[in-house]
C-alpha cells in the first residue's frame, strides 16, 4: 500500500463553506493530478462534504484533517474518510484515530511529541505549525537523530517555499491551503483551482 507521504507532492487542505462546492473542488482538484485531499473538519459542512465527494469523486482520496477530539475520528470514518490528520497529538487521540483503522498522520511540534508518537511504532506525522514550529531547519535537525520518521509539513507553507520543505530527505509531501483561495471558491471557478493544482503537482525537491 502506498503511503500517505508519497502519494502526492501536495496535500490540498481544503476548508468547506459551501456543501455545493465540495464535489466540484475535488474534480478539480484530480483533474489537476492531486488525488489526495484533506478536508478539515472546521465548519458545519464538513462531514457531509466528505460525505458528498467519498460518494460522487471515487478517485480522489478523501482524507479528514482537524481531528481534535477523539469522537471526531469515528465520525469521519463513518462520512467516508480514508485517513486522518490531526494538527496535535494527544493519548486518547492517538487511541481514537489508531481503533478506526484507517490510516492517519499525527500532528507533532517538537521533538518530544514526536518521540512520543514514533514509541508507538509510527513513522510518519504530520509537523504542524510548520512555518511557525522552526520550518526546514527545525525539521533537518530532527533528520539527524530520527532518520526513520517522515513528515507532511504542513501550516504557512505557500508555494514559493513548499519546494525547499520537498527537497528534505524527511519530508514525503506537504500540506497547502494555497490551492484553494477563497475568491476561487467563491466564485466558481474550478478551473482556476485545477490550473493551481496541475503547478503543485509538478513540485519537487530542489
Amino acid at each position: 500500500m502506498t503511503s500517505l507521504l508519497d502519494r502526492v507532492p501536495v496535500v490540498p487542505v481544503v476548508v468547506i463553506d459551501d456543501l455545493a462546492h465540495a464535489v466540484p473542488l475535488a474534480r478539480a482538484l484530480a483533474r489537476g493530478g492531486l488525488p489526495v485531499v484533506e478536508l478539515t473538519l472546521r465548519t458545519p459542512v464538513a462531514l457531509d462534504a466528505i460525505r458528498a465527494i467519498a460518494a460522487e469523486v471515487p478517485e480522489v482520496l478523501i482524507g479528514a484533517g482537524t481531528i481534535v477530539e477523539p469522537k471526531q475520528a469515528a465520525l469521519a470514518v463513518d462520512a467516508g474518510a480514508a485517513f486522518l490528520v490531526s494538527p496535535g497529538s494527544t493519548p486518547e487521540l492517538l487511541d481514537a484515530m489508531e481503533d478506526t483503522g484507517v490510516r492517519f498522520l499525527p500532528g507533532v511540534a517538537t521533538v518530544s511529541e514526536v518521540l512520543a508518537v514514533f514509541a508507538r511504532g509510527l513513522y510518519e506525522m504530520k509537523f504542524f505549525p510548520a512555518e511557525a514550529a522552526g520550518g526546514t531547519a527545525y525539521l533537518k535537525s530532527i533528520g539527524g537523530p530520527l532518520p526513520q520518521v517522515r513528515f507532511c509539513p504542513t501550516g504557512g507553507i505557500t508555494r514559493a517555499t513548499a519546494a525547499s520543505y520537498l527537497a528534505l530527505s524527511n519530508v514525503g509531501c506537504v500540506g497547502g491551503s494555497w490551492l484553494t483561495p477563497a475568491a476561487a471558491l467563491a466564485a466558481g471557478d474550478w478551473d482556476a483551482v485545477e490550473q493551481l493544482a496541475r503547478d503543485a503537482a509538478t513540485l519537487a525537491g530542489s
